[in-house]
């Protein structure tokens, strides 16, 4: 039986819940919100139920947006001749905090994972097929860059887009794209995996 009030175990086995979070980290937050002055706790908890009010998926991409179309879907200045396929909206945060891509996104919703039961059906194919033929009413070619992680899942994923738009292809319509993978900036070669020197390999480049 635990010696804790009802609503402080709830609370912190709320937060074990979240990624990476262990049952001493989410205690800790649970009586920082305990001690705190200034009301945090009625703050995150009004954080909370307004994102889970407003917030939607992008009905083009399925990114997270606070309306039906998100503001990178709608933008006229982005170009629609470059779909970028990535796993999780995160993904989509990573690649605009770069500042190094102009196109738009398709986020899948994961990765195939038997091992962890997520089959095709799970995931938006059906609908990444609907925006292709959609953009390719607007593009003369479309190039569909696949930015799903550099993992066995990942590849799996990765080679299932390419298998799903094949007659595309064959008709000059598409061009499919992988992001390169390789070594970063600092590794010591000793320490790269199989995948990792494989990938390294194959992207090499004129010095």
């Amino acid at each position: 039986m635990s010696i804790l009030p009802k609503s402080v175990q709830k609370v912190i086995d709320e937060f074990g819940r979240l990624p990476g979070v262990g049952p001493k980290s989410a205690s800790r937050m649970a009586y920082h919100y305990l001690r705190s002055p200034n009301q945090d706790a009625t703050k995150l908890a009004n954080a909370l139920v307004e994102m889970d009010e407003s917030v939607v998926n992008c009905t083009k991409c399925f990114n997270v947006a606070d309306q039906k179309e998100c503001n990178i879907c709608s933008s006229p200045l982005r170009k629609k001749d470059r779909l970028c396929v990535v796993e999780e909206p995160l993904d989509v945060v990573a690649f605009e905090n770069s500042g190094v891509y102009d196109g738009v996104y398709f986020v899948l919703g994961g990765v195939i994972s038997p091992a962890d039961g997520i089959t095709s059906e799970e995931l938006r194919f059906k609908e990444l097929k609907e925006r292709v033929v959609e953009l390719l009413s607007d593009v003369d070619e479309l190039e569909i860059i696949i930015a799903t992680n550099p993992s066995l899942e990942g590849e799996a994923t990765a080679s299932y887009i390419y298998d799903l738009f094949k007659t595309l292809l064959k008709e000059g319509k598409l061009k499919i794209t992988r992001l390169a993978m390789g070594l970063p900036t600092g590794a010591d070669l000793e320490y790269a995996d199989r995948l990792t020197l494989k990938k390294a390999l194959e992207g090499r480049r004129d010095f």
